[in-house]
């Protein structure tokens, strides 16, 4: 197949997004990008990059303002800001790092990161650049795209410091990885009195590897004043809420390679057919909420009092994405947070059980 000529022929059909090119014609979207290394200008260009990827983040912040999106198979989660506070720490290649900037917040895991390019492509709408990241199976884990704001000199000189014109074509994985399954022979009681013994939310992955637990399956588990189901459209009535009372909230939204987070208010809550979306001038959220299998109201004990959240999970177990009210380290959680939270949940215990917010 000739993925050049097919990816015209989608654009004047009228299809936008590569990731939907791409699972048109049967490929992956890193793969799609591949085939336009060395394309001629006009349209869709791509160069590889050097794979020195905790580096090349740390650099970012000379480019100054840019968009950071960050999707699952279900959301998508896009920030405005400048890459600051970069970090990693590991063997080459296997590095965990954080971005820790005061509107672009990552946790990163460099071990899923396969293949890098920097993407340029002339469309109706002007100019697009970007930086596009893909696992070994060539499924994104993150992008950068330039802005306004975005320092196109300091950009150019990233892009052309990292090009690695020698690299040579990807040997595409293209089996899925494994499904995460639970262990057999779960020690229910035993889980359930290390969540009441949190002291926290750190500490929940450690309680998972643990005992050998998917984290959908441990919703099931979990103790009635730790976790309570709730309607599948529960994100869209939190949003609404935190939107029309100002409360700061934090949205999650990750893959295996990333995390990323929004901390702050939100403004406009839009629903677009199936997407629900917040579309503020510099945080986007896209979230399929016919994707939502299940939603889950839920709590962890810390040294600051309960923490709060809202889970929303596929039908494979896929975690979609996670809202918090936005604190920091010490303090405990906002009540108006709280507030919208309790709304959720149909059963009154709930709610008695909960006390030392703050106002």
């Amino acid at each position: 197949m000739d993925l050049r000529q097919a990816y015209l022929d989608a654009r004047a059909a009228g299809h936008t997004r590569h990731r939907d090119i791409a699972l048109s014609l049967g490929i992956t979207e890193g793969m799609l990008i591949d085939a336009h290394v060395g394309a001629p200008a006009g349209g869709l260009q791509a160069q590889r990059l050097r794979r020195d990827f905790p580096a090349l983040l740390s650099a970012l912040g000379h480019a100054g303002e840019v968009m950071a999106l960050t999707r699952n198979a279900h959301c998508v989660h896009e920030r405005t800001g400048v890459y600051e506070q970069l970090s990693a720490q590991g063997e080459p290649g296997r590095e965990m790092g954080m971005a820790l900037g005061e509107e672009i917040d990552l946790r990163l895991f460099y071990s899923h990161w396969a293949h890098g390019y920097a993407v340029h492509e002339s469309t109706p709408q002007g100019e697009q650049q970007s930086l596009q990241f893909f696992d070994a199976r060539g499924v994104a884990v993150h992008k950068v795209f330039t802005r306004p704001g975005t320092h196109l000199a300091a950009w150019q000189a990233l892009r052309i410091g990292w090009a690695d014109p020698a690299a040579p074509a990807p040997q595409w994985r293209h089996e899925a990885p494994p499904a995460v399954v639970d262990a057999p022979d779960v020690n229910a009681g035993a889980f359930r009195a290390g969540w009441a013994a949190l002291r926290d939310t750190h500490e929940f992955f450690g309680l998972l590897r643990k005992h050998g637990l998917t984290r959908r399956t441990a919703m099931h588990l979990a103790a009635p004043e730790f976790a309570q189901r709730v309607d599948p459209h529960a994100a869209r009535v939190l949003l609404e809420g935190a939107a029309a009372n100002g409360t700061p909230i934090m949205v999650f939204v990750g893959n295996p390679g990333i995390i990323q987070i929004h901390g702050g208010p939100i403004k406009r809550v839009a629903v677009m057919g199936p997407w629900l979306n917040v579309l503020d001038p510099r945080f986007n959220l896209h979230l399929r909420e016919d994707a939502i299998a299940e939603a889950w109201a839920v709590r962890k004990p810390t040294v600051d009092g309960l923490v709060s959240s809202l889970e929303l999970y596929a039908a494979d177990g896929e975690l979609i994405a996670q809202f918090f009210g936005q604190r920091k380290p010490g303090q405990p959680e906002r009540c108006s947070w709280r507030q919208l939270l309790d709304g959720l949940v149909d059963d009154p215990s709930w709610c008695q059980q909960a006390a030392g917010c703050a106002a």
